[in-house]
C-alpha cells in the first residue's frame, strides 16, 4: 500500500474514532430521517437488530454454522441510576431466554452501562445480578473493554466479581501498553480472558498506533503467555496475520480445549468458517439495541472502506427500521 493511500486511511480511521464519541454529531444524524436511514442501514451490517429475539435469531444462525455464541446488548457511559436500572433488566431478559431456548452463549456487558461511571458500588451490584443469572448456564459472563481511563475501574470491579464468580471473564486490549502488567494481575483469577487490539481513540503515549509491528508483537506475545499458561483464552481478532501467527505457533496447544477464535457479527465469517472447518472451537459475537453508534463506528474505522461494502449490501436488504429508544443519555468518553 502506497504512504499517500496508508495516511489517507489513518485520517479517515481517526476521524471516524472521533465521531464515535460526539453526541451532538450522533444527535445531528439520527434526528434526521434521511441520515438515519444511512446510518441504520450501514449499522444492520455489524448489528442484529433492536431486540432480544433480533439477537436470539442471529444466535441461531452462528449456530447453525458450527459456532457458539457472545450476545451483547449494546450501551454504554449511563449516567442515570433509573436507566442503569432498566438496562439491568434487559440483560436478565437476554439470559432468560438463551437459557430458555438453550442456545450455547456467553453474555458481554460494559459495566459502565449498568452504572459503574455513576458509583463503582452501583455498577458492581447490578453486575453481581449479571453474575448470579448466568452462573447456572455453564457458560461465561464476559466484561468488555471500554477507555483506558476506565481500566483501572474495570480490573477493579472484575476482581470482586470474578473472586464471587469463577464464570467472570474480562478482555484485555493488546493496544495499551499498560496491559503486560494488567495481565499478571488477571492471571490470578479464572475467568476467560478476551485479548481484543482495541479500537479506541487514544493517544500514543498510552496506547500503540493501529496497523503497528508494535502492535502485531504485543498481541502475539499477550497470546503467548495466555496460551503457554493454560488460561481459558478468546483470541479475538480479524488480524489474518496475527492468527495464522498463533496458528503456526500454538498448533498443539489449540487442540486443548482452553482457546477458541472470536469474531465479530457481519466481518469476516467466511474466515471464522474456515477456522470452525479446520477443528477449532469458534465464537461469533453478537450485538444488539438501539444504542449502536459507538460500536459501528469504531468497526468501520478499523477498515474504513467497509462503509461502502455495508451501503451495497444495504441496498438490497429489506425495509430499514428505526433505532430503538435512546436510553444512555449522557455524552460518552471511550466507551466500549
Amino acid at each position: 500500500m502506497s504512504i499517500p493511500l496508508q495516511n489517507n486511511r489513518t485520517a479517515a480511521s481517526q476521524t471516524l474514532r472521533a465521531w464515535a464519541l460526539d453526541e451532538d454529531l450522533k444527535h445531528t444524524v439520527m434526528s434526521n430521517p434521511a441520515l438515519a436511514a444511512v446510518a441504520t442501514r450501514i449499522a444492520r451490517n455489524y448489528t442484529a437488530g433492536d431486540t432480544i429475539a433480533d439477537a436470539l435469531a442471529a444466535a441461531r444462525a452462528c449456530k447453525s454454522r458450527g459456532h457458539t455464541v457472545s450476545v451483547e446488548y449494546v450501551g454504554e457511559s449511563v449516567r442515570d441510576p433509573a436507566v442503569a436500572a432498566a438496562e439491568t433488566e434487559v440483560f436478565l431478559q437476554l439470559i432468560e431466554m438463551i437459557r430458555a431456548v438453550g442456545i450455547p452463549s456467553t453474555v458481554s456487558f460494559d459495566l459502565s452501562h449498568l452504572g459503574s461511571v455513576i458509583d463503582p458500588a452501583l455498577g458492581l451490584a447490578n453486575a453481581r445480578r449479571l453474575a448470579a443469572a448466568t452462573a447456572p448456564l455453564g457458560t461465561a459472563l464476559m466484561i468488555s473493554a471500554e477507555g483506558s481511563d476506565r481500566t483501572d475501574l474495570i480490573l477493579d470491579l472484575y476482581e470482586k466479581l470474578s473472586t464471587e464468580y469463577p464464570h467472570v471473564g474480562i478482555t484485555l486490549q493488546a493496544r495499551l501498553h499498560r496491559t503486560r502488567h494488567d495481565l499478571a494481575r488477571v492471571l490470578r483469577y479464572p475467568g476467560t480472558v478476551r485479548l481484543v487490539k482495541g479500537a479506541f481513540l487514544e493517544s500514543e503515549d498510552v496506547a500503540y498506533t493501529r496497523g503497528s509491528p508494535e502492535l502485531h508483537s504485543a498481541y502475539l506475545n499477550l497470546a503467548k503467555q495466555l496460551i503457554d499458561a493454560g488460561h481459558p483464552t478468546a483470541i479475538a481478532t480479524h488480524d489474518h496475520a496475527i492468527i495464522e501467527a498463533i496458528r503456526a505457533r500454538h498448533a498443539s496447544d489449540l487442540s486443548a480445549g482452553h482457546v477458541e477464535f472470536e469474531m465479530l457479527l457481519g466481518l469476516d465469517p467466511d474466515k471464522l468458517d474456515a477456522l470452525r472447518r479446520d477443528g477449532l472451537r469458534t465464537r461469533e459475537y453478537v450485538v444488539f439495541g438501539g444504542e449502536w453508534w459507538l460500536y459501528v463506528l469504531n468497526r468501520i474505522a478499523e477498515k474504513p472502506e467497509r462503509v461502502y461494502d455495508a451501503l451495497i449490501a444495504g441496498s438490497h436488504s429489506t425495509p430499514l427500521r428505526r433505532p430503538a429508544a435512546q436510553t444512555a443519555n449522557s455524552p460518552r468518553t471511550n466507551g466500549a
